[in-house]
């Protein structure tokens, strides 16, 4: 199950986010993928201010760090694995034992882990054209990922306008 969905302004990003986090349930994971500079971390940022992380706490990406913790309504997970090696490495940092835990898992450049991860996955794709313009692909690789699909495209209708 898949969809495309534009993003032509930063706001209709924000409404995206917004969707999202409304359907989300611990344990979810998020895979993020798109070129630098496409808009992952923006995303991250709008889904959990949305998931109600302060907007004291900075959002920013964990490139060299590789995963920051946030608090909202659920414990979130952001993780990027642009650096990592191998599924090894990945073992080192906790991620599916978070995701057991309860956390959301936001997790950048995670597609060639995601069975590493847990599996079952929401794969949010966001690119961007020469024009300038934005747009994500979002897939769903699992029964539970349909269902958070299905939920965050009624979210979207939902928010049209807002």
């Amino acid at each position: 199950m898949a969809t495309d969905v534009l993003l032509h302004s930063r706001r209709a990003t924000v409404r995206l986010a917004r969707a999202l986090a409304a359907a989300l349930r611990p344990g979810d994971l998020v895979i993020l993928t798109g070129d630098l500079g496409a808009g992952k971390t923006f995303f991250t940022r709008a889904l959990c201010r949305a998931l109600g992380v302060p907007a004291r706490e900075p959002i920013t990406s964990p490139t060299f760090t590789l995963i920051h913790e946030h608090t909202g309504r659920l414990p979130i997970a952001h993780a990027d694995l642009y650096r990592l090696g191998d599924e090894e490495e990945l073992s080192h940092l906790g991620l599916r034992e978070r995701r057991g835990e309860g956390a959301v898992l936001i997790v950048e450049w995670g597609a060639p882990y995601e069975a590493a991860l847990g599996g079952d996955a929401l794969h949010v794709s966001i690119a961007l054209s020469v024009a300038g313009n934005r747009s994500a692909r979002i897939e769903a690789s699992g029964p539970r990922s349909r269902e958070l699909l299905t939920s965050m495209l009624d979210g979207i209708g939902s928010l049209a306008g807002a």
